[in-house]
């Protein structure tokens, strides 16, 4: 078992290719600086689950703030990850609520008591991975599921990227400058400015998107006014859980999916950082799940490692666990302000959807780093026959309805994937025992 006590985190070493190692600090401007690139880099998904759900968008922003905290707590400031709203939720939130996408969720107490079944389902799994080991998880999920797994969800988003930007031409061709301009930064900048190169895009693609829509009335413009009218600092509106077997039943497993999602992001991490994260795994799932809990609990829906924040770690290389405490503390304070809601609603959707790609895109490719780092061997049939199935399915969103229970495209994909790969290699397994009996 891991020990529970905080590194002492140090300034980095002079890597060449510019690594911040997960127990390694950055100067203090430099850390809240990307702190808020990752709080940019999550908002998206955290207010865009919520607002599908008919929860509060605001509220979701705090308690991914304090779970995020509280994960840090549980996993000794060891594990790099930002907790944020789970799209896994939002099938199974609105077929238990008959939600009907317009404002607030009536039903929203039968929701969040199925909520926290699921945190208390996910915690349960992360006590059994501290006491039986990750070996277990491993022989389901092993890296050829893993990695096809992240890609996966990788590709199932995509979808909802591209259409964010398909309303017209100009939102389509918006969505290429966003990209062309967090592309520009990330190539052609040096030092701190190419660290946060989605940030510094996405401001360059605002004021791009200014200067379109008001000087030459090509799109709907900015609403500054709406922005300048909210108050600084407002209390979000709280709920109260309701427990019903059915909607306990309905939203509970997708705790297998959290588990995971969790896993496949712990591996891309450790696959990015060289570094083990096995020791720390079960101490992640507890602290995603209680997470999950005290957020369900107030009225905040599930929360889970978000794979946007791997991806902006890929691409800047910087893995310090500081930096999403300082995400985690921006969040909070984000949280409490109406103002930033109302900034949230006013950003322009193409310029968000744009970065969006690029993000969803770097999920992908973080998949095929597991594949890569682990040496997994595609030229075998039985690799290919998941991966390819594992591909299909999350790219398709491919839905499979049990009774009342829907399992969308990231569910199907998962559990695809590790049907496949235990079906498969348990053939493979005895073939190389027949083998190895027949040279004897």
């Amino acid at each position: 078992m891991a020990s529970i006590g905080f590194p002492q985190w140090r300034k980095p070493a002079d890597d060449p290719q510019g690594i911040v190692a997960p127990d390694e600090r950055l100067p203090l401007p430099q850390t809240l600086m990307m702190g808020i690139q990752h709080t940019v880099a999550m908002f998206g998904a955290t207010v865009l689950m919520p607002l599908l759900m008919g929860f509060d968008p605001n509220l979701a922003v705090l308690m991914s703030g304090i779970g995020t905290l509280l994960f840090f707590v549980i996993t000794g400031g060891r594990v790099p990850g930002y907790l944020g709203s789970s799209a896994a939720f939002v099938g199974v939130v609105i077929a238990a609520t008959g939600f009907n996408g317009q404002g607030a969720n009536p039903n929203i107490g039968v929701a969040l008591g199925g909520i926290i079944a699921c945190g208390l389902v996910y915690t349960l799994a992360g006590l059994a991975v501290l006491r039986a080991g990750t070996r277990w998880i491993e022989r389901l999920m092993p890296p050829v599921v893993t990695g096809a797994v992240v890609m996966a969800i990788g590709l199932n988003l995509a979808p909802i990227a591209v259409r964010s930007v398909s309303a017209s031409a100009f939102d389509s061709w918006m969505a290429v400058l966003t990209v062309l301009c967090i592309g520009l930064v990330a190539v052609f900048s040096r030092g701190m400015i190419q660290r946060l190169l989605i940030l510094v895009g996405l401001l360059l693609s605002c004021l791009l998107y200014v200067v379109l829509t008001r000087f030459l009335d090509l799109g709907k413009p900015m609403d500054f006014q709406a922005l300048a009218a909210a108050p600084w600092f407002g209390v979000p509106h709280l709920s109260s859980p309701s427990f019903d077997g059915q909607a306990i039943m309905l939203i509970a497993p997708v705790a297998m999916i959290l588990i995971a999602e969790n896993l496949g992001h712990l591996k891309a991490v450790a696959g990015m950082t060289g570094r083990s994260m096995d020791p720390w795994m079960g101490r992640a799932f507890i602290g995603d799940g209680l997470a999950t809990i005290l957020s369900g609990t107030v009225g905040g829906g599930g929360v889970t490692t978000y794979a946007e924040n791997i991806g902006v770690m890929a691409v800047t290389r910087v893995y310090s666990t500081l930096v999403f405490a300082a995400a985690a503390v921006i969040a909070i304070a984000l949280g409490f302000s109406p103002k930033f809601g109302t900034l949230i609603h006013i950003l322009p959707a193409p310029v968000i959807g744009g970065a969006s790609i690029v993000v969803f895109g770097l999920i992908a490719v973080a998949g095929a780093r597991i594949w890569l780092q682990n040496q997994v061997d595609l030229s075998r049939n039985d690799n290919l026959i998941v991966v390819a199935v594992t591909l299909t399915i999350g790219a398709g969103d491919f839905t499979l309805s049990l009774g009342s229970f829907t399992l969308g495209g990231i569910g199907t994909a998962t559990f695809s994937a590790i049907a496949l790969n235990a079906l498969l290699s348990r053939r493979r397994a005895r073939a190389s025992n027949a083998s190895t009996i027949g040279d004897t």
